[in-house]
């Protein structure tokens, strides 16, 4: 059976038209003749996503009962029994409620796509589990309800259904996303022209990303090795040396002549390491990448061209960034074409630029005798010398021949021999002493012209000449070879210490090593998997047909490194030699222990949960101990001297006395009751079981009845509530105790004057706000969490305030009613306290008890 095809319409924020456009959709998919239904709509009383709806079968909704509310579902099995060709599904992150048989909605799709059956459904971006912390930080709202990146990128089709920020807002006031009473809330809020730009921002960038993804995934399946310059993509190639600047500058203007356009600096370290000649150059140049807003990158690779062009393909680059040699004119000429050359050479469709700089063309000097010392362009270059150098040399001398000479001849030779070693080695050496030898014989010792030796020394001579080359020859090899292997350590130090920095500026450990694992060894893709499931990956995904986890070996450019107990290490698009191995196993060394760190951090995090709790009982002592003891005292004084004058005793109390003492005694009992009482909820609500008792409550009554125990008027509070508000789901009593502390704070801290604390009511969505607020001194933003730990006065020393519990209970009591207390900015100054409930949903009988802990929520479909 095939698999059904997921269509994703993407919004940056509520209200932009998802479900309108998925409505549109399935009308007019349905009207040529596809089978369309609707399986969950939510048209949040919109009248023209309403009407769109209207034509469209449905498949009739399920209802849930939890907790005493009557919540409506998708009903997964109607659905697939009715085997449609597309299901439209509005709101793919909601949570289902729970007895359903997935917990969330996106697993219900997931079921519907297996069972060969197109859908369309809606997400926001704020609603993708890696995009909810980048939200929070926008709106400073918090996203309860994600669905997984995966699930989203695996869809066969994502579209931005895009509008902007002002003309939503203008929908908005127009009254076409919100009814009238929760537009003023909405477009002070989460509705902000700010928020919303860096919401749509936010969701193009993240299309683009994916965009970007599939282009890759696309080119790799189907073998396409060149460039497609879809995005200005320039990459600036650095070598250590002083012109990186120039270069990196030069770059950053290149990419941000087009929109979009991205700048990466990547370093090839070759098996000879660094040969940069200005010390800290290349950590200067990877923090001005930082500020140019690029990327750093470095690879390891023998050809240092080759390397370059091959990395500016994988990344898809339209630019590639170079600088001039810096080798002069004389040392070109006898070296032959250098890096930029071959670049050009080998770049095809990527256009090359070569920036000149101060240090181009630099002074004449003798080329590096450092390098790798046996390849065969050494080889071949040592062999050169010796045919064109002895020849040379041999017209040079024979044209001052004296008897008297044979020692400079000798000697000349003999230089020729040690200059072949230096460059060529062993073998080159040989042939230019056995060559020159017979030269030496043929041109300068009696009798001339013949290979004739009529002395035994001179053929001794020979010998030692041959042995002489040789052992020079040997000494360069070995110096070479240490040289070599030298270089090739720093090159890995480097390389580690370019990991190690990643880290320390704040990437997560585990991605920065997987990535700079593809990059060095200029991998296809590397994952990491952890008990069979991938926690970090980078470049194109693995084939399916990689071997069994945890199978150490490679073939066919697939490579798997065990790391640690349940983990391993993928790689594949490349086959490592002996020493990338050895280098890849100090990788592995490092992602054991980042495992060991993360792993550590998660039973320091369980550790601190229990540390919190010891500092809560510590508290509960203090508090036992200090603030229930002033009204003890009391009472116990007012009935003793009570009882005293009833006894008989010496002494008689008068009428008025009397009243005094009873009146002490009631009011030290009362005290005493309250903190007991508030000892009580907090240590249930630290426990996770306070009893709940939701039933639907009318918000205008409960915040009557709060105003009347506080006793307020007019003069001090300021209501503003919403007539048309339905009720609330929610525990009238706690919810009182909510209203009474939070309101209780207000007053205290609004200052004298012509200002009033004032009171609001609107609906937001599937839930009801209730805001107090106040132009007192406000709260740092800073303090807001520690506001609401138990035992917090904030500095306030009057014990006669309480124990400083009030706020730690409001959370607690309107967390375990499925709501939200939260504290925001007043406008202009002060604090505005914003308790969130649930709408009630149905008929639902008053007072059902329900027993919910500290935190659990009833949520409807949220947009």
């Amino acid at each position: 059976m095939r698999r059904g095809r997921l269509r994703v319409l993407l919004g940056a924020a509520p209200g932009v038209g998802k479900t309108y456009e998925m409505l549109e959709e399935g009308r007019r998919l349905r009207e040529s003749g596809v089978d369309v239904v609707i399986t969950v709509v939510e048209t949040h009383g919109r009248a023209a996503t309403a009407a769109q709806a209207e034509g469209l079968p449905q498949v009739p909704r399920r209802t849930v009962s939890h907790r005493g509310v009557v919540l409506d579902e998708m009903d997964l099995d109607a659905v697939l029994a009715r085997a449609p060709q597309l299901a439209l599904v509005d709101e793919l992150a909601h949570t289902n409620a729970p007895g359903s048989r997935h917990e969330k909605r996106w697993q219900d799709v997931e079921e519907l796509l297996d069972a060969g059956i197109d859908v369309i459904t809606t997400v926001n971006v704020q609603h993708i589990e890696s995009v909810g912390g980048v939200a929070l930080q926008i709106t400073g709202v918090a996203q309860r309800e994600t669905v997984p990146d995966a699930v989203v990128r695996a869809a066969d089709q994502i579209e931005v259904v895009d509008l902007a920020p002002q003309a939503l807002r203008d929908r908005l006031s127009a009254g076409h996303v919100y009814p009238a009473e929760r537009i003023d809330a909405a477009l002070s809020n989460y509705f902000r022209l700010g928020n919303l730009t860096a919401l749509r921002e936010l969701a193009l960038l993240w299309l683009a990303d994916e965009v970007d993804s599939a282009l890759n995934t696309y080119r790799a399946e189907q073998g396409i090795t060149g460039t497609w310059q879809a995005r200005e993509r320039v990459v600036v190639a650095l070598t250590g040396g002083p012109e990186g600047e120039t270069l990196l500058r030069r770059g950053a203007r290149i990419a941000a002549r087009s929109a979009g356009g991205e700048l990466l600096a990547v370093h090839v370290t070759t098996q000879d390491g660094l040969r940069s000649e200005t010390p800290g150059a290349l950590t200067a140049q990877r923090a001005l990448i930082e500020q140019l807003g690029g990327s750093y990158h470095q690879v390891v690779g023998t050809d240092v061209p080759r390397t370059l062009v091959e990395f500016a393909r994988s990344v898809n680059a339209s630019q590639l960034v170079i600088g001039v040699s810096r080798r002069s004119r004389l040392l070109a000429a006898l070296t032959g074409p250098g890096i930029g050359s071959t670049v050009i050479r080998e770049s095809g469709d990527i256009d090359v630029h070569m920036v000149t700089h101060s240090a181009a063309g630099g002074r004449p000097a003798l080329p590096r005798l450092a390098g790798t010392a046996l390849s065969v362009r050494r080889r071949i270059a040592g062999f050169a010398i010796a045919l064109v150098g002895g020849p040379l040399l041999t017209w040079l001398l024979t044209a001052f021949r004296t008897d008297e000479t044979i020692t400079t001849d000798v000697l000349g030779y003999q230089l020729l021999v040690v200059l072949v070693a230096l460059v060529g080695g062993i073998w080159p050496a040989v042939f230019a002493a056995v060559m020159s030898g017979l030269t030496l014989d043929y041109f300068f010792v009696r009798p001339f012209y013949t290979v004739t030796v009529a002395d035994p020394r001179h053929a001794w001579a020979l010998v030692l000449y041959v042995v002489i080359a040789l052992l020079v020859s040997l000494v360069v090899d070995r110096s070479a070879r240490a040289t070599r292997l030298a270089r090739r350590r720093a090159a890995e130090s480097e390389l580690l210490a370019t990991v190690a920095g990643s880290v320390l500026r704040g990437q997560g450990a585990l991605p920065a090593l997987v990535t700079r694992t593809r990059e060095a060894f200029s991998l296809a893709g590397v994952r990491l998997v952890v008990d069979g499931e991938t926690v970090a990956s980078d470049g194109e995904p693995l084939p399916s047909s990689a071997g069994a986890a945890g199978s150490a070996g490679s073939r066919a450019g697939e490579t798997e490194i065990p790391v640690g107990e349940g983990a391993v290490l993928e790689l594949h698009g490349g086959t490592l030699d002996a020493s990338e191995r050895r280098l890849l196993q100090v990788i592995v060394t490092q992602l054991q222990g980042a495992l060991e760190q993360h792993r550590l951090e998660q039973t320091a995090q369980a550790a601190d949960v229990l540390a919190q709790a010891d500092q809560v009982r510590s508290a509960l002592l203090s508090a036992v101990s200090h603030d229930l003891r002033r009204p003890l005292a009391a009472a116990v004084a007012s009935i003793g001297g009570l009882r005293a004058a009833d006894a008989g005793g010496s002494f008689s109390l008068s009428p008025g006395d009397r009243a005094e003492l009873l009146a002490t005694a009631d009011e030290s009992l009362t005290t005493l009751t309250r903190l007991v009482t508030d000892l009580l909820d907090v240590s249930r609500v630290e426990a996770g079981v306070l009893a709940v008792s939701l039933a639907d409550v009318d918000a205008a009554a409960v915040v009557m009845a709060s105003i009347d125990e506080l006793g307020l008027g007019p003069d001090q509070i300021d209501l503003s509530l919403d007539d048309e508000l339905p009720p609330l789901r929610a525990d009238p009593v706690l919810l009182q105790r909510v209203l009474v502390n939070v309101l209780a704070n207000a007053v205290r801290y609004e200052p004298t004057g012509p200002s009033r604390v004032r009171l609001t009511t609107s609906r937001l969505g599937d839930a009801a706000q209730i805001r107090v607020i106040d132009h007192g001194p406000g709260l740092p933003p800073e303090r807001r969490g520690e506001a609401f730990s138990p035992f917090q006065r904030l500095g306030d020393t009057d014990n006669t305030t309480g124990l400083g519990l009030g706020l730690a209970l409001s959370r607690g009591f309107a967390e375990g009613m499925g709501g939200t207390l939260t504290p925001e900015d007043t406008p202009g100054g002060g604090l505005t306290m914003v308790v969130e409930l649930p709408i009630a949903a149905g008929d639902v009988a008053a007072g059902t008890p329900a027993v919910a802990a500290t935190g659990a929520t009833t949520e409807g479909a949220r947009e």
